[in-house]
């Protein structure tokens, strides 16, 4: 095509260049001077002009059909170029559908996802609805079949914690004091009920539990009441009917707000008692014994108290109470100087709330007690404190009556840890002070007279050391160790004056008392009729071994039927004092074998 082109071009340029040629041979002006005289060529044939002519035309022809063609290939160029031009904005459409397509197909399958993800959602939320429902009608069932607590008008009260007992003692050294165990009265091993056993059968400690709890938005108040049949009514026997009267336990009210404050009022256990989270009324850790006089050594009193307890954290509460003061008899040999006497209570009068053939100290204020308890994440630790004041009226000979006041107090701790993945729990507990006996289980003493009529408090001291193992849901195995313990507190090098005096006639110790003598003839003292003649030492201390086991034959919604067997070892061990020949070592001991059962119902 170029060289057609190019050709074509030529050829015009030649015949251009002809006819320039042609035009300049033309002759000049006449004016102008004649130059030297050229031969002229001779004319072209008129053949040529001819063949010039066409072939200029031809060459035109050709030139005109070059530009069409050039006008048509231009023109299809064009279609070529819109026709690409709408493929590419065809291709263009076609890419943003697809591209628009797959958004759609994603975001399709996003909707997809989500909508299977909301139908098994709803899935599990109408599986959980529908076990909802479920638990609350079974709850709703269970309220109205099997209630747990009585509702009324918004307080729930609650009889968990009562239950029937029972039990059965077996001693083979007689005292005379029920299923309870009076410790201080545990025979010695010569008098005569030593050789006597006893047998008791009893439902006394049957017990009758009520629990009333209010919540507000910031205090719980709880109210608690419970009672035994182990009082005893002046005319009460076991002659034919046991008419035994019933015995307040604990009746206490308490408010217990959530900034960890806890106010508690009422005849509850002391602060003394140990127990098992915080200071909580409800918590106290007890013996597991059958007997209801727990195990020697054992910490404790219920009595009324004022307690007001504060929690900081989670594990760390102070607290204090002011509770009821009682004072024990004087024990001891009490030799006052001539013309003194004392008055330090009085049994209960006429017309007063108290039993005539009991004695009430004139307490001069309530015993205190303060205590900390920790509970670090393993275990739980006390440490307590007691504080009481002792007073009498003394009247002597030459001068003005007057009173004497003197102050006992105590220290006291323990604590209570699980071991074996709290299979097993282990536990120590004790007091130690001046005048703080009452608070020991055995009760041995808590004061003596001095001669010229002042109160003078024992020294004290009471442990116990705790085992408790529970290899299965159904058994529970316990074994304590403890014992109470009195110091001497004496007054006369040549006499016997004060407590565990070493002048005490020990002499008919180790002889059961004749017939004919009577119980204390010829100077015994003591309890009767356990203490032989001639034999009147004072209580150094009482201790007791127990092994024991509680199985529960069922424990479930309908109640709990348990059974338990207990057996105890106990000895009693006097002052030595002045044996003589028949008691060189001047002391005395007693002995006792105990073993006690127990079948028991609780309510759920």
């Amino acid at each position: 095509m170029n060289i057609k082109i190019k050709a074509i071009a030529a050829v015009v340029l030649a015949a251009g260049l002809i006819s320039a040629h042609a035009q300049s041979a033309d002759p000049a002006p006449a004016h102008k001077k004649a130059a030297k005289h050229v031969a002229r060529p001779k004319a072209a044939p008129a053949a040529t002009a001819a063949e010039l002519d066409q072939l200029k035309q031809e060459m035109q022809n050709q030139i005109n059909s070059l530009k069409e063609q050039l006008s048509d290939r231009d023109s299809q160029l064009k279609q070529a170029q819109d026709s690409a031009s709408a493929a590419q904005a065809a291709a263009s459409r076609a890419e943003a559908a697809a591209s628009s397509q797959q958004q759609a197909v994603t975001e399709n399958a996003s909707a997809v996802s989500t909508l299977q993800s909301t139908v098994t959602d709803l899935k599990a939320n109408q599986v959980s609805v529908v076990t909802s429902i479920q638990d609350d009608q079974e709850k709703v069932k269970k309220a109205i079949e099997n209630p747990d607590a009585i509702r009324y008008k918004g307080i729930t009260i609650s009889p968990a914690g009562s239950f029937i007992e029972a039990a059965t003692v077996n001693r083979t050294g007689a005292t005379g004091g029920g299923i309870n165990t009076p410790f201080t009265g545990i025979p010695l091993d010569n008098s005569d009920a030593a050789q006597l056993g006893e047998f008791y059968g009893s439902g006394r400690q049957s017990r009758l539990a009520l629990k009333a709890v209010g919540k507000l938005d910031n205090v719980t108040l709880t109210g608690y009441y419970e009672m035994d049949w182990l009082g005893t009514g002046i005319t009460s026997n076991n002659n034919q009917s046991n008419s035994y009267v019933m015995r307040q336990r604990q009746l206490w009210a308490q408010a217990a707000f959530k900034s960890g404050w806890n106010i508690t009022a009422g005849q509850m256990w002391t602060l003394a008692t140990e127990t098992t989270h915080g200071m909580d009324n409800g918590t106290e850790i007890l013996p597991g014994t059958i007997d209801p006089q727990y195990n020697a050594g054992f910490v404790w009193a219920r009595q009324y108290g004022f307690r007001v307890s504060k929690q900081f954290g989670k594990g760390f509460w102070i607290g204090a109470s002011a509770e009821n003061a009682e004072t024990l008899n004087p024990s001891g040999t009490i030799a006052l100087n001539a013309g003194t006497t004392i008055l330090l209570g009085t049994a209960g009068v006429g017309g007063g709330l108290y039993d005539s053939a009991a004695n009430y100290s004139f307490n001069k204020t309530p015993d205190f007690v303060v205590k900390a308890v920790f509970e670090p994440g393993w275990g739980h630790w006390e440490v307590f404190g007691i504080e009481r004041n002792f007073r009498d009226r003394i009247y002597a000979t030459g001068v003005p009556a007057f009173n004497d006041s003197e102050v006992g107090a105590g220290i006291g701790g323990g604590f209570r840890a699980p071991l074996a993945n709290k299979k097993l729990s282990i536990g120590l507990k004790g007091l130690w002070g001046q005048g703080v006996g009452r608070y020991g289980d055995t009760t041995i003493g808590d004061v003596t007279v001095k001669p010229w009529g002042g109160l003078s408090p024992l020294h004290g001291f009471s442990a116990l050391s705790t085992v408790e193992a529970s290899p299965t849901k159904r058994l529970s195995i316990y074994l304590n160790y403890g014992g109470d313990y009195i110091g001497r507190d004496v007054f006369s090098t040549t006499a016997n004056v004060g407590y565990g005096s070493t002048f005490a006639n020990m002499s008919g110790c180790n002889t059961e008392p004749a017939a004919g003598s009577g119980a204390n003839a010829n100077g015994g003292t003591g309890f009767s009729p356990s203490t032989p003649a001639n034999c009147g030492g004072n209580n150094k201390d009482v201790q007791e071994g127990t092994i024991g086991y509680w199985y529960n034959f069922y424990n479930g919604p309908k109640g709990r039927l348990r059974q338990g067997f207990q057996y105890s070892y106990f000895t009693r061990n006097l002052w030595s004092g002045n044996g003589g020949a028949t008691n060189p070592g001047g002391g005395a001991q007693g002995t006792d074998n105990v073993i006690e059962t127990s079948l028991r119902y609780y309510l759920p």
